[in-house]
């Protein structure tokens, strides 16, 4: 799916939630239309930022997408987010470079380099008056998750120069095979029959960090889950590997992940 085409899917979903929120019985008024109201999208922006309601500053949660760009499930993860009380902004590290999809060719744009992304949005966020930019979270997704774990290491933070994010929320990364010291705090979310991001790289990995190691990752290991567990589409195959919805580890996932952000992005009040 295009940016664009997915920009259009999440225009509808906030529209169509607007619309049902708002709907009483008799004439209903007419949209307002204007510069304030309406969102335009071009193929070569690096990202999309969707604030909640409520009163400024927020807390911000950046969104990474996979290997194949930006999808439809990243603007309903922005809404999601939106609904939890967190401005959330989709970052399109593939769009502005002419990249359509770098899977099945993982060298062509390493989660290493793409990290410098991650920092790059931060400190767009931190700028903006409406943002708390001393609460920040990012979550990726396979690709982006693979890039959001190593926007957590340590060296490379220090080699930057950038502040670590407060949260950093992994969906079914490529679990690395070293164990560096990481800067934050860090949630992995995978299924257990994902045969594209196996899910015994991360079990392998975790033991590498000794109990008392100030970050060590939190791991969720869901039973007979495949890739892409959380987008609610149908089941197929792309690239060779096995994709599908699964409701349940979705649905927990979203319980989690909330609880994480919540624990570490709004430390006066935790979700229940």
């Amino acid at each position: 799916m295009t940016r664009l085409a997915a920009f259009a899917a999440f225009a509808l979903l906030v529209a169509g939630a607007a619309s049902f929120a708002q709907e009483s019985p008799g004439r209903r008024a007419p949209l307002v239309l204007g510069n304030d109201t309406v969102s335009i999208v071009h193929g070569d922006q690096p990202a999309t930022l969707l604030l909640p309601k409520g009163k400024p500053p927020f807390p911000a949660v950046i969104l990474m997408h996979g290997c194949g760009g930006v999808t439809a499930n990243m603007y309903i993860w922005a809404v999601r987010l939106a609904s939890w009380g967190y401005a959330a902004l989709v970052l399109d590290s593939f769009g502005p470079r002419g990249i359509d999809t770098v899977c099945g060719h993982r060298s062509r744009f390493l989660p290493r380099e793409r990290a410098a992304d991650a920092f790059a949005a931060a400190a767009w966020l931190r700028q903006r008056p409406d943002i708390d930019g001393a609460h920040l979270g990012l979550i990726g997704f396979s690709h982006g998750a693979s890039t959001a774990l190593a926007a957590s290491v340590e060296r490379r933070i220090a080699a930057l120069g950038v502040e670590p994010f407060k949260a950093v929320v992994a969906y079914y990364p490529y679990c690395p095979g070293i164990a560096p010291d990481l800067a934050n705090d860090v949630q992995i979310l995978i299924g257990s029959d994902d045969d594209w991001t196996p899910a015994q790289r991360c079990t392998d990995w975790l033991p590498m960090y000794a109990d008392g190691s100030p970050h060590k990752p939190l791991l969720k290991i869901y039973p007979g889950a495949l890739h892409v567990f959380d987008a609610n589409a149908p089941r197929r195959v792309y690239f060779g590997h096995h994709l599908a919805y699964d409701a349940a580890a979705a649905a927990d996932s979203f319980r989690m992940t909330r609880h994480f952000l919540d624990s570490h992005l709004k430390p006066a009040s935790p979700h229940e």
